[in-house]
């Protein structure tokens, strides 16, 4: 297998490997957006509740009633917790995977470069063969014109 060869194959596969960490962020993306979604739903959600809670108390609430409330209220406090936590390790995995996705173009973008280094290598050692073969056909034809001169 020639060295071109190789480097065209290991270009491929780096292509391959860029491609896959590109589709793993897009997915990692999709979740964070999903996870925002959610707890900005909550949020609201959140917010709302806490308003009914207010039209409640200047209306008059009784105590168990303000209980129940003020419990839903903290069981929402704590899926927004949840949610934030959720949302904060989804953007550590998009980042992670963002990382990942550079470091992988890194790669492709080496061989790359390699592959054209080695084919303007290719191309000029051709050029030089080709002019070689060029002064040789031009110097036989002034030594075979040479003699018809001479005679």
């Amino acid at each position: 297998m020639s060295a071109s060869s190789q480097l065209a194959m290991l270009g491929d596969l780096a292509r391959d490997a860029r491609d896959q960490a590109g589709q793993l962020l897009a997915g990692e993306r999709m979740s964070e957006r999903q996870v925002a979604a959610q707890l900005d739903a909550l949020s609201q959600y959140r917010l709302e509740y806490a308003e009914r809670l207010q039209a409640a108390m200047r209306d008059g609430i009784d105590p168990a009633s303000m209980h129940n409330y003020q419990q839903f209220l903290a069981s929402l406090d704590a899926a927004l917790q949840r949610a934030r936590d959720a949302l904060d390790s989804q953007q550590q995995r998009v980042q992670q995977s963002q990382q990942q996705w550079q470091q992988e173009q890194k790669r492709l973008s080496a061989y790359d470069t390699l592959s054209s280094r080695r084919n303007a290598e290719l191309q000029k050692h051709e050029a030089r063969r080709e002019q070689r073969n060029s002064d040789e056909m031009a110097a036989g034809r002034l030594l075979r014109q040479r003699p018809e001169r001479d005679s």
